[in-house]
């Protein structure tokens, strides 16, 4: 085997370890710095999407802050709606209580005030009636016609004796 050889391995080292020292030095001039850039550019890529995803989470987590704080207060603002409605709902059924209350006093009244009336207007047809039943009587004891004073002074007997009558 020539390649072990002493004399022909040392010159073979020699020039393996020139090709590999070219080899290097082309690698080192020429490929390594794509991929060297390649691999900057990834890395960039990444530390912008982990930025961009942190300002992601943090802008989620605020609006999440933002929800919860306007849910609060929605639901604040439907209690106090709520409260609100049953406020008015109370001072309708005190109004209409009210209102219910005057009008069952008013018709009271006016109930009040019709039985009066009629009860005046009773007496008064009963004194009418009585004054002129207390002529024609009187008239037919006395025999004779009656003049206007006669027929007020009987009148003003009857009713006094009618309303004696009527208060025992």
């Amino acid at each position: 085997m020539p390649q072990f050889d002493s004399h022909f391995f040392s010159s073979l080292i020699f020039w393996e370890l020139i090709s590999f020292g070219i080899l290097l030095w082309v690698l080192y001039k020429f490929a390594l710095p794509p991929i060297l850039e390649t691999l900057e550019t990834r890395k960039r890529k990444i530390s912008k999407r982990l930025e961009q995803n942190e300002q992601n989470r943090a802008t989620a987590e605020r609006k999440l802050k933002d929800y919860e704080a306007k849910l609060q207060g929605a639901a604040k603002e439907a209690e106090a709606i709520l409260a609100e409605a049953k406020q008015n709902a109370q001072r309708l059924l005190e109004e209409n209580e009210q209102r219910l209350r005057a009008e069952s006093q008013r018709i009271k009244e006016e109930t009040t005030q019709e039985i009066e009336r009629e009860r005046r207007k009773a007496l008064k047809d009963i004194k009418d009636t009585t004054a002129e039943l207390a002529i024609s009587v009187a008239e037919k004891v006395i025999g004779r016609s009656l003049t206007d004073s006669d027929h007020q002074r009987f009148a003003q007997e009857g009713l006094a004796a009618v309303a004696a009558q009527s208060k025992n």
